[in-house]
């Protein structure tokens, strides 16, 4: 049904139209029913049977992956914190270079070896230090030959360290062990010494305490065995006459260029912003050297794979304490350094004691609580507001 009008001026118009829902109905319910017949449909519900399952692919090695790969994550963000990301870094360095050292003495007397020199023992050494800083050197995109300000100091650090390094070995083989400890002990004293003359650090008081009363702890531990007379067998092994006064001397001046070494470490660090850089001059100097001395005094002794694979970790261990103690000297000031690197010798006593190697005493007690004090203190004062 339809209907129109109009006005007789033609201004208005209305259009009316009906549709018959007779005609379309039949079609519009088609459609609409259509569109409802899926919402009101209930799906069947899938036959499952072990075939239609579906797991999961590689979720035991996922699963396996993630707790490493978050703890590998963890280790090496605690080892940048260390390296670089605390006001602490040089303290937390040296204090692990010290523990990686006590480390190393814990695993030669565990592992015990077959008889191996000394000349040969550092010529090993020297050389895995060598190649693995090589290795690092190149990874990093580092030059090996270092910069050209910086090589008249690393091949200062390299010879005194070198020259350091032999004289101890001389030392130790000629004079009774405590003795040679005790003298290696003055290296950290040497360094600070030297730090002040020729670096022109500044030492508070608290420094200059901690130093020596780490040192009077050291005099504590070894002061029972300063005093007794080694002997075998009811025979005195002990050194005396001119050669022993030589071999003092050889291990003051071990002790003095060592303490002369650190600072010419802590300079070369500093300078060429790669503390990796002294110890790879080290390595390059040293390891000829001490090839040509053992080739030349000593007769080679071929070691088996048993020893060999322990001088092989000995080494390493060796390379990375050497690493950190050269960061530790790079960031913080030589004599809290020095203090920070006594705590190896208590570390060594409490071992010594709790394996029963080494009897319990109260000189050794108070040797070990005045290093540990002294090392804490250094520690919770922490560095030095001119050398953040």
């Amino acid at each position: 049904m339809s209907s129109s009008a109009e006005t007789s001026d033609g201004e208005h118009e209305v259009e009316l139209i009906v549709h018959d829902p007779s005609a379309s109905g039949d079609d519009g319910g088609a459609a609409v029913a259509d569109e409802i017949a899926p919402l009101l449909m209930q799906p069947e519900k899938p036959k499952i049977n072990i075939f239609t399952l579906s797991y999961p692919r590689g979720t035991s090695k996922d699963q396996v992956r993630k707790p490493l790969e978050m703890e590998t994550s963890s280790v090496a963000q605690f080892i940048s914190w260390v390296w670089s990301g605390s006001r602490y870094s040089g303290l937390l360095c040296t204090a692990i270079s010290c523990t990686i050292y006590f480390v190393m003495e814990v695993f030669a007397d565990v592992f015990s070896v077959q008889s191996i020199p000394l000349l040969e023992a550092a010529f090993t050494r020297c050389t895995i230090i060598l190649v693995l800083s090589f290795v690092w050197l190149r990874k990093c995109g580092q030059p090996v030959s270092g910069l050209a300000t910086v090589k008249n100091l690393l091949i200062s650090r390299a010879l005194t360290g070198y020259i350091s390094l032999m004289c101890f070995i001389y030392c130790i083989q000629r004079l009774p062990l405590s003795q040679a400890i005790v003298l290696s002990f003055t290296t950290p004293i040497m360094a600070a010494v030297v730090a002040r003359i020729i670096l022109h650090e500044k030492y508070k008081i608290a420094d200059v305490g901690g130093l020596a009363c780490s040192f009077f702890g050291v005099l504590f531990i070894y002061r029972q065995m300063l005093t007794t007379q080694d002997k075998i067998g009811g025979k005195n092994t002990s050194v005396r006459g001119s050669r022993y006064i030589f071999a003092v001397l050889a291990g003051l001046l071990s002790s003095i260029t060592g303490g002369i070494s650190y600072c010419l470490t802590k300079a070369g660090s500093k300078a060429s912003d790669q503390p990796l850089l002294t110890v790879f001059s080290f390595g390059l100097l040293a390891s000829p050297a001490s090839g040509v001395c053992l080739f030349a005094v000593e007769e080679f002794v071929f070691p088996n794979l048993y020893s060999f694979s322990v001088m092989l970790v000995l080494s390493v261990l060796a390379f990375f304490a050497e690493v950190f103690l050269a960061r530790g000297l790079q960031l913080e000031k030589t004599g809290k350094v020095a203090n920070v690197i006594y705590m190896e010798a208590a570390l060594s006593q409490l071992w010594g004691i709790g394996s029963s190697r080494i009897a319990l005493s109260f000189g050794r007690i108070i040797g070990c609580v005045l290093i540990f004090v002294s090392v804490s203190c250094t520690m919770y004062f922490g560095p030095d507001k001119d050398t953040e």
